[in-house]
């Protein structure tokens, strides 16, 4: 059996993974590999935040233009909308990534990798030996439940992939990738059933959040069904014909309400960290550990292998953090870390978009804080208002009553995505509100809409709080 070396081995080279090998020797003469068993970029690259985002952006500005006096209306073109998918996903080829990697000095291995003992990854017939450090970047998958799996049904990268559009889809689940999936495969022609067992949309968001969603889905004629759950799935001769083909024949989901039939079956309720066949026990650890943070000095994990948000912004930055870790370990020294940890920011791609920072108001309640909450509906700055003929939606913050402290935010409108980053500055600095109503918006832009938050706090909190 072959043994190489290098100073840092990842397994898994999605972002995070690329993101922590590249921290972890960059500038230091250090070498690193990445283990990869399917396309270097990983998930986010292929069937997730890349393909997803270039189905919705089209959509949303034919929305626009639908709402917007003074341009005609735009209309999806499906054949299109799929090609500029392909294009954003360099046709599932990974060389240009391959490339980026070559570029900064990054080995890459092919082939599935398993820990085979202490700093030592197994590659197929090749022992990978870490001198330094070995991260587990394994990314997630699809849970499935076994009342769903003798069906085949579609993952998420049936539907960022989809090469048949099923005339009738149910989809099971009401978070991000439920109502995004069901946006875009509504417009490619499919009737869309979402069926949901919670009475809300985006539960871990604030609830006018997903009320607004729901409404904007249910404007485009998708047949959403609160509080239904799911007790039986039987499907006509199941087919494993590939990614985004038509799984086999007729669906028919016996639910709380009535049966449901459909042509396809997208099932979105939620992703678990891949953990169980990477060799854990081959150092004694299991996933648990893991994601706990059980770990021996020289083995990390990183992104949704982790076991925290599984959103790729967050899993890089987790990268970031543990690649510096690495370096300065490597040197005998201590990596230089804020003393507070980073919010996590999230953007949901629906109609209206929703973006938001932080607790919500409930989470900050729950964790102890005296709370105050400001909430001004999205159309009351003039920048915002220009963007579309009616815009919906509303913007909150969270703000803790003895800090002054922003605590949250919650943006839901037209490009809330990008509003939400000055809060997670915000949170991020502790920066208090008296401070940040002192950051002058430009007119007339949607930041605007922060001066009018600020504004609906007590007018107390315009000034430092009293010294105790």
């Amino acid at each position: 059996m072959e043994t190489v070396e290098y100073d840092v081995v990842v397994i898994g080279g999605g972002p995070a993974g690329e993101n922590a090998a590249q921290y972890a020797v960059e500038g230091t003469g250090m070498t690193a590999a990445i283990v990869e068993r399917e396309l270097l970029g990983g998930e986010c690259s292929y069937w997730a935040c890349m393909p997803s985002k270039a189905l919705l952006r089209p959509i949303a500005v034919a929305d626009t233009t639908a709402d917007l006096h003074g341009v005609s209306t735009a209309h999806v073109a499906p054949k299109a909308l799929l090609e500029r998918r392909d294009y954003w996903v360099s046709d599932y080829s990974d060389a240009g990534q391959e490339s980026w990697a070559e570029g900064a000095g990054l080995a890459v291995v092919r082939g599935d990798g398993r820990i085979a003992g202490e700093r030592t990854v197994r590659v197929g017939d090749t022992l990978v030996q870490a001198r330094q450090a070995v991260v587990i970047a394994t990314g997630s998958e699809a849970r499935v439940p076994e009342m769903y799996a003798d069906a085949l049904p579609w993952d998420s990268r049936d539907a960022t992939g989809v090469v048949e559009v099923p005339d009738r889809l149910v989809v099971v689940g009401g978070g991000v990738v439920a109502c995004e999936a069901a946006i875009w495969m509504h417009a490619l022609g499919s009737a869309v059933t979402l069926v949901v067992r919670d009475r809300r949309l985006l539960g871990r968001t604030e609830p006018f959040a997903g009320e607004a969603v729901l409404a904007g889905l249910r404007d485009r004629g998708i047949d959403v069904r609160l509080g239904v759950d799911v007790t039986h799935v039987r499907r006509e001769s199941p087919e494993a014909t590939g990614i985004g083909k038509v799984h086999g024949g007729a669906v028919t989901l016996t639910t709380s309400t009535g049966e449901i039939e459909a042509d396809e079956i997208l099932l979105s309720i939620g992703r678990v960290p891949r953990l169980d066949d990477i060799g854990l026990d081959s150092v004694g650890l299991s996933p648990d550990d893991v994601k706990a943070g059980r770990l021996p000095e020289w083995l990390h994990a990183v992104g949704d292998a982790s076991g925290g948000p599984p959103l790729t912004h967050w899993g890089k930055h987790q990268a970031r953090v543990v690649g510096a870790r690495i370096a300065a370990a490597a040197a005998g020294e201590v990596a230089w870390e804020p003393d507070r940890e980073a919010p996590v920011p999230q953007v949901v791609f629906s109609d209206p978009e929703v973006a938001s920072v932080g607790m919500t108001e409930a989470e900050a309640r729950d964790a102890g804080h005296d709370v105050v909450t400001t909430r001004v509906p999205t159309s009351s700055a003039a920048g915002t208002g220009l963007l579309r003929d009616h815009v919906v939606g509303d913007a909150q913050l969270v703000v803790d009553r003895g800090s002054r402290l922003l605590l949250g935010a919650t943006f839901v409108g037209p490009e809330a995505g990008e509003l939400v980053h000055a809060a997670t500055v915000a949170i991020t600095g502790g920066v208090p509100v008296h401070v940040l109503r002192h950051a002058v918006a430009s007119y007339p832009t949607a930041a605007e809409l922060w001066l009018r938050l600020l504004e609906e706090l007590p007018r107390e909190f315009r000034v430092p709080p009293p010294v105790a």
